[in-house]
């Protein structure tokens, strides 16, 4: 299977994502977006697949949200986009693109919806919280 996360390794959230993805037995493409940031039509296309407005796609915690007035209701899609743009860090992650779908992935386990059930026995976030029983199945 054929599974792409859009990934920031500072990001717990991420980590947590990918480790699960790789819990699931596999290794998937891992593109770091703050450096290699997607382009515009592939950004539009993942907000869209996983049933976003591109505003719900934007990340404010962190980022230069508030100083760049993105807050304004009265900028549009195109507007918010080319600040994601130019602000990677705006894209909320993790992104994850598979076969079955694409979710934002918040909370990490969301990207269970997108993985089949090929889980290699249990697992916990890194917090502790446990999401995958012995058996690899989802507890939450």
């Amino acid at each position: 299977m054929t599974v792409t996360i859009y990934h920031n390794p500072d990001c717990g959230t991420s980590r947590n994502t990918l480790a699960m993805i790789r819990n699931a037995g596999i290794e998937p493409t891992v593109i770091e977006y703050l450096h290699t940031p997607p382009s515009r039509d592939a950004l539009k296309a993942m907000i869209a697949d996983a049933g976003l407005s591109v505003r719900e796609a934007i990340r404010e915690k962190g980022t230069p949200f508030d100083e760049l007035g993105l807050a304004d209701p009265a900028l549009n899609d195109d507007a918010l986009l080319d600040a994601m743009l130019v602000h990677p860090i705006l894209i909320n992650r993790p992104f994850v693109i598979t076969p079955i779908g694409t979710r934002l992935c918040r909370a990490s386990e969301v990207v269970l919806d997108v993985l089949p059930e090929t889980h290699k026995g249990p697992f916990a976030k890194e917090d502790g919280e446990q999401v995958l029983d012995a058996e690899g199945k989802r507890l939450v």
